[in-house]
């Protein structure tokens, strides 16, 4: 019995003049009587998120107090209680390098990475090189984009560091982000004169698309209409983003196409992550909520103090409470993210059960501004390498460098060590 089936290649694109829109994984890219996985055509890619927050968290708040699967969902992290079985939360890790008297210029820098930056190059050719950075060596080389650094600080941050000495910049601006996801040009300014002389992206690939649906079945007629729908929309408030009237504010200098409203920043973000990890435009991406030192004031959250002023709370239990109300709504924006993952279809499971996402800080206690014992969470599966359902307390000075190295093991990422490592963690 023959078993026919119109099959299209993965690296099929929609183009139109002046743009390229990567599809997600359909059914018609894998031959037929196949496995997904028995083809490179239709070989799902690992993929990893490092999302991180500033200024530590309110560890009694963070920290459940039972180990295992029967644990106590914790105030901050009750946002993600939806996604339980799909959560590993890591308590008790220690970053011994990042450790200094002067935090703030540690703390982004030596998360990834777990070394100190006056050791940076120095005790090895990639010492300073971040977990983001060698993971896109090996698993970024097939897409558009090698990674994506990201941020919604408007003073930059520093998570990514290419080599020992040079970090990457992290895009602030959603539609600098959305042109170089879906723009077509040589160059950032190509592209971006592209978009202002012809309008919308989505508008001048629909001709190729039309053409598209009408070879595929059901299934992948209604998966890729979903796609371009959720392209159009991120388009539409990108463009709502960059026509809006900044003349009364008092940042002059803010740039244009950033959201004037945090929640809007913040979901614009989240939404051109999933985006990019379902078109496999990139495998790899590093995104800082916030910087350290952070002056940035939640009036969304009636808190009218500054983050950073505010995480010197001095053991103060009503500048506690108000800490942690911020760090609570870190993670429920966070987990609209990864309500996103999980309900987007991937061959046998969903988005997020083939990706890989660290959530955390790089800091504890902010008042002490210490780095033992740091609040981390990972989301999804990793392919099935990465357990789910459990919180993992370990004992004193254990190694966060070991968590990135068991993550990078986990996704297949051939490494010997990161920064002070000297081992796995095989409960995760």
């Amino acid at each position: 019995m023959f078993i026919t089936k119109k099959h299209i290649s993965r690296r099929t694109v929609l183009k139109g003049a002046g743009a390229a829109i990567a599809l997600p994984l359909l059914d018609a890219m894998i031959p037929a009587g196949t496995a997904s996985a028995q083809t490179a055509a239709g070989k799902i890619p690992h993929r990893l998120a490092f999302v991180g927050f500033p200024h530590g968290a309110v560890m009694r708040h963070f920290q459940p107090a039972e180990t295992g699967r029967d644990y106590t969902m914790t105030r901050i992290l009750e946002p993600l209680a939806p996604y339980r079985e799909h959560m590993t939360i890591v308590t008790g890790l220690r970053n011994k390098p990042a450790e200094s008297p002067e935090p703030h210029e540690f703390i982004e820098r030596t998360w990834l990475s777990c070394v100190s930056p006056k050791e940076a190059g120095v005790i090895g050719p990639d010492a300073g090189v971040t977990a983001d950075q060698l993971a896109a060596r090996h698993i970024g080389q097939e897409t558009r984009l090698p990674s994506l650094e990201l941020t919604t600080s408007l003073r930059g941050a520093q998570l990514a560091w290419r080599t020992p000495t040079q970090s990457l910049p992290q895009e602030v601006n959603p539609r600098n982000v959305f042109y170089r996801l879906f723009g077509q040009g040589d160059t950032e300014a190509e592209r971006e004169a592209i978009m202002r002389e012809t309008g919308s992206i989505l508008d001048r690939v629909m001709a190729q698309a039309q053409g598209l649906q009408k070879r595929l079945g059901g299934q992948d007629r209604a998966a890729v209409g979903v796609y371009l729908d959720s392209v159009r929309e991120i388009e539409r408030r990108v463009q709502m983003a960059s026509e809006a009237d900044t003349s009364n504010l008092d940042i002059p200098e803010a740039p244009i196409g950033v959201p004037n409203d945090l929640d809007a920043h913040f979901a614009l973000m989240f939404d051109l992550m999933a985006l990019a990890f379902q078109a496999d435009l990139t495998r790899v991406i590093t995104f800082s909520m916030d910087r350290e030192a952070s002056m940035r004031t939640y009036n969304n959250l009636s808190i009218s103090e500054a983050f950073h002023p505010l995480s010197h709370h001095a053991n103060d239990p009503a500048k506690q409470d108000r800490l942690a109300v911020i760090q609570t709504y870190h993670t429920k924006v966070f987990a609209r993210f990864i309500d996103r993952m999980v309900k987007t279809p991937e061959g046998d499971g969903s988005l997020l059960d083939h990706s890989m996402i660290l959530y955390g800080s790089n800091m504890s206690d902010s008042n002490r501004h210490n780095n033992d014992p740091l609040p981390s969470a990972i989301l999804g599966h990793a392919h099935g390498r990465i357990k789910g359902g459990q919180h993992l307390h370990y004992p004193q000075d254990s190694k966060h460098s070991n968590l990135l190295l068991t993550l990078l093991e986990r996704t297949q990422i051939p490494i010997e060590s990161i920064g002070d490592s000297d081992g796995t963690l095989s409960e995760v």
